[in-house]
C-alpha cells in the first residue's frame, strides 16, 4: 500500500507530455481479438488498467511481446477461451468490452461485470439490447454475463440513451458480422472514433464514427495492423486544470486541441489564458480563478471525467459556481474529501453548489475513484501544508508516471509506503 505526500504552494511551470488515451486503449486492446494475425499497438498509456487487460488477454490465450513501455505486439491466433472470470475482471472497468470482442470472434462470450461493480451503477442494458438485436441470447447468472449465438446478423439498433460502452461493444460485435449494422443515437467521443479507425486499419468497414449514426458493414476477416493510440484528453485536461489552480504556466504537449475544446472554453471562463498550437496547449493563470457554471454531457459536451478536477479549481474561485452532473448518478462522492480541506461544496442530487474560498488547507484524504483522486492531487498542490492522499490505486488506473510528471513541473509530491504503526496496534 502506498500514498501520495504533497507539500502544496508551488506554481506548476514547464512542459508535460501526455500519454495515450486510457479510454481508447481499453477498447482497442480487446478489439485485437477480432484479428487473424498479430497487431502492434503503440502509444499505450503505462497504467494499471492496460496491464490488467493485457494480463487477461494472455489468460485467454493471446501471445504478448513487449516492445517498450508504450508498445506491444499481440498475437490473438491461439485464443480459444471465451470466459473472462471474476478474478480476471477484478479492478478492470473495461472488462465488458471482452463481451463484444469475444462474441464477434467466436459467437460466444462469458464475462464477469466490470470490477464486480453493481449493474445499477453502470447498467449494461443497452449493451444487451445491441447483442440481442444482432441475434445473440444474453443471460446473467452467478455474477456472469453470458452471450451466445448460432449466427449473428447485421441490424439497426437505436440506443435509448447515449452510451459509450454500448456503442463500443456493438461496434466490436458487429465488425465481422454479415450485413449492415446501424447504431443510432451512438456516442461520439474521440475514443469511439479511434476504435473505428483501428478496426478500419484491420480491414473493417465502419462509417460515421464521431456522429450519432454509425454504420458497420461486416467483413469476413480482419487482419493484423500497426496502430498508434490517440493522446489522452482527460490526462491533458487534468494538467491544464492543475496549471490554472496553482497559478502556474504549463505547456501541455502531444495533444489534439480539438478534443479539448470544452475544457479550454471553461478554463478561459475562469480567467486562465490558453494558447493553442498544432499539438500542444499552454495554460497560465496569474490571478484567483473566477466562478463559472458547468454541466457535464456526452461528447462534444463537457466531459464528466473532468468534473472533479474543475470542482477543485472552482473551490478556490471568486464567487459561487454550480456544477450539474448530466452523465452519472454518483459522481460527487469526493466532495466530503474536498470539504475536509476547507472547501465549501454543497450537493443536492446531481447538482453541486461551490462557494469559493480563498485557500484550501492540507488534510489526509482518499481517492474515492480515478478522477476524484486526480482532484485530490490538485487540491494538495494548492493547499497550505502537507496533504496525504491514500487509496492511490485508483489514480494508477488512469495516470501514468504522475509523480514524475508533476515533479518535473515543480510540484513537491512523493509516493511513499503506508507503514503500519506496530505500537498503535499493540495498544489497540
Amino acid at each position: 500500500m502506498e500514498k501520495f505526500v504533497i507539500n502544496g504552494g508551488n506554481a506548476l511551470k514547464g512542459s508535460v507530455r501526455i500519454g495515450g488515451a486510457k479510454n481508447a486503449a481499453v477498447a482497442i486492446l480487446p478489439a485485437v481479438l477480432l484479428a487473424d494475425s498479430p497487431c502492434i499497438i503503440e502509444n499505450l498509456p503505462d497504467i494499471s488498467d492496460v496491464a490488467t487487460i493485457l494480463r487477461s488477454m494472455q489468460m485467454l490465450g493471446a501471445e504478448i511481446r513487449t516492445l517498450s513501455k508504450t508498445s506491444v505486439v499481440i498475437d490473438p491466433i491461439h485464443v480459444k477461451s471465451h470466459i473472462v472470470t471474476k478474478e480476471m475482471a477484478e479492478g478492470m472497468r473495461a472488462s465488458s468490452y471482452f463481451l463484444g470482442a469475444l462474441l464477434g470472434r467466436m459467437n460466444k462470450a462469458r464475462v464477469a461485470p466490470p470490477g464486480g461493480c453493481d449493474f445499477g451503477v453502470r447498467p449494461i442494458d443497452q449493451h444487451i439490447k445491441g447483442f440481442e438485436a444482432l441475434g445473440a441470447k444474453v443471460t446473467i447468472e452467478n455474477g456472469m454475463v453470458d452471450a451466445r449465438a448460432t449466427k449473428l446478423m447485421g441490424c439497426s439498433i437505436y440506443l435509448d440513451v447515449v452510451s459509450v460502452g454500448a456503442t463500443i461493444n456493438i461496434m466490436l460485435a458487429a465488425a465481422r458480422v454479415r450485413g449492415l449494422t446501424i447504431i443510432e443515437n451512438a456516442a461520439r467521443e474521440p475514443h469511439i472514433v479511434d476504435l473505428a479507425n483501428f478496426l478500419n486499419s484491420m480491414g473493417a468497414n465502419i462509417m460515421g464514427a464521431g456522429t450519432n449514426v454509425i454504420k458497420i458493414r461486416g467483413v469476413e476477416n480482419l487482419h493484423g495492423t500497426t496502430y498508434s493510440i490517440i493522446p489522452d484528453q482527460i490526462e491533458a485536461g487534468t494538467y491544464m486544470v492543475a496549471a490554472a489552480a496553482t497559478r502556474g504556466d504549463v505547456m501541455v504537449e502531444n495533444v489534439i486541441p480539438k478534443h479539448l475544446e470544452s475544457i479550454i472554453a471553461k478554463l478561459t471562463e475562469t480567467g486562465a489564458n490558453v494558447e493553442q498550437f498544432d499539438e500542444a496547449v499552454r495554460v497560465s493563470m496569474t490571478e484567483r480563478p473566477r466562478k463559472c457554471n458547468i454541466k457535464t454531457m456526452p461528447h462534444p459536451g463537457f466531459p464528466t471525467d473532468m468534473q472533479p478536477q474543475f470542482a477543485t479549481l472552482l473551490s478556490i474561485a471568486e464567487g459561487t459556481s454550480i456544477i450539474t452532473e448530466g452523465v452519472w448518478d454518483n459522481r460527487f462522492r469526493y466532495v466530503d474529501q474536498l470539504n475536509f480541506m476547507g472547501a465549501d461544496v454543497q450537493v443536492d442530487g446531481k447538482m453541486a453548489v461551490i462557494t469559493g474560498v480563498e485557500k484550501l488547507n492540507a488534510a489526509p484524504v482518499k481517492a474515492v475513484d480515478l478522477r476524484a483522486g486526480a482532484a485530490m492531487i490538485i487540491a494538495g498542490l494548492v493547499a497550505e501544508g502537507q496533504t496525504q492522499v491514500e487509496d492511490i490505486l485508483y489514480i494508477d488506473r488512469g495516470y501514468e508516471n504522475i509523480t514524475e510528471k508533476l515533479t518535473l513541473l515543480g510540484a513537491d509530491i512523493k509516493r511513499v509506503p503506508i507503514k503500519t504503526d506496530i505500537a498503535v496496534l499493540k495498544h489497540a
